[in-house]
């Protein structure tokens, strides 16, 4: 599928992907060594999609994805390359509790690094939003919301599967019968986090992250102890029945509900600042049993994938996995 110039001089690419979360940019690097002309649209500033770093004052922190483990062969060599080259570390492999498990790797300095290190050399358009996707002449068109249009001879969608059901319906797009029960049945739940600064040490035992299994706390760590922050600073997740029940209610009240509720983990410490994020779609609770879905297979569609961890399981490593897997279908697909 080599790229092309139309007569008004618009490229069109070989394969547009939508999203530059752990998906997007895995695919989009396997693509790449494979000689083709890759576009990566995202609507966000940054890079890595649940990745996601903050800083508030001199406190920084980790809010979105906090660790990643590693199983397949290959993504545990990739991480392997990313501990070399200095973006990702080795954090903990358990915590009180706990018994021992597969190692827990951070970003360095931050999760965002593994997206920025897999951005390197990529073609990425930032804070550009894709508003419909239409499909005529064996060529995908992607309406952006700055005013201009990308074409491409393949389109993978990473976003969210309830967003991207409504993209394809945006361009009236058919989704075969069994594909779409299989999208209707995936389901996420939502995630609420909280950005505390602290005024001093918190009392979270080392490694500096504890996971709870009941209560409105789904997650709390410590990112000065996890060596993301310079001072003290805590996340805390609400947990996913939490989330979901206080997602449309005031922000800064769930925040101090929250924080309220991780008090005997704060010790001493007095939050001195805090912000509050949602995740509509933070983690999986329904996956595919693929681990991507090719919707043009069988159809008369040009190539068109859709990858995610809603299809190869709710972690960082499924998303990447799943990334790498629609990458090889759409360079296996007809392009004609």
């Amino acid at each position: 599928m080599p790229s092309s110039t139309s007569s008004n001089g618009q490229t069109t690419y070989d394969v547009l992907i939508i999203g530059a979360g752990l998906a997007g940019l895995s695919a989009a690097n396997d693509l790449h060594r494979a000689g083709l002309n890759v576009l990566i649209v995202d609507k966000g500033r940054g890079l890595g999609g649940r990745l996601a770093g903050r800083r508030i004052g001199n406190a920084t922190f980790d809010h979105g994805a906090q660790f990643m483990t590693a199983r397949n062969s290959r993504f545990q060599a990739s991480v392997a390359e990313w501990i070399e080259a200095g973006v990702a570390e080795e954090w903990y492999s358990s915590y009180p509790g706990h018994p021992n498990g597969h190692p827990r790797y951070r970003g360095v300095p931050t999760m965002t690094a593994v997206a920025k290190y897999l951005a390197t050399d990529m073609n990425v358009l930032r804070t550009t939003r894709v508003d419909s996707i239409t499909q005529e002449d064996r060529l995908w068109s992607a309406a952006l919301d700055n005013g201009e249009t990308v074409s491409a001879k393949a389109l993978l969608i990473t976003s969210p599967v309830p967003q991207t059901i409504d993209l394809l319906a945006s361009g009236n797009i058919q989704i075969p019968a069994d594909k779409q029960a299989r999208l209707d049945r995936i389901d996420y739940e939502a995630c609420i986090a909280v950005m505390a600064v602290l005024d001093g040490p918190t009392a979270i035992p080392v490694p500096g992250a504890t996971a709870f299994d009941d209560g409105p706390i789904g997650w709390i760590s410590d990112n000065l102890q996890k060596g993301v922050s310079k001072i003290p600073a805590v996340t805390i997740h609400g947990s996913g029945d939490f989330s979901a029940e206080h997602f449309e209610h005031d922000k800064m009240q769930t925040g101090q509900t929250l924080i309220d509720a991780a008090a005997p983990y704060l010790g001493d410490a007095k939050v001195t600042e805090y912000q509050v994020h949602g995740w509509r779609y933070s983690k999986p609770t329904i996956v595919d049993s693929e681990a991507c879905m090719l919707l043009s297979e069988f159809t008369d569609l040009p190539p068109l994938a859709l990858a995610g961890d809603a299809f190869a399981g709710p972690r960082f490593e499924g998303a990447v996995l799943s990334g790498w897997a629609a990458a090889k279908s759409l360079i296996a697909a007809p392009s004609s």
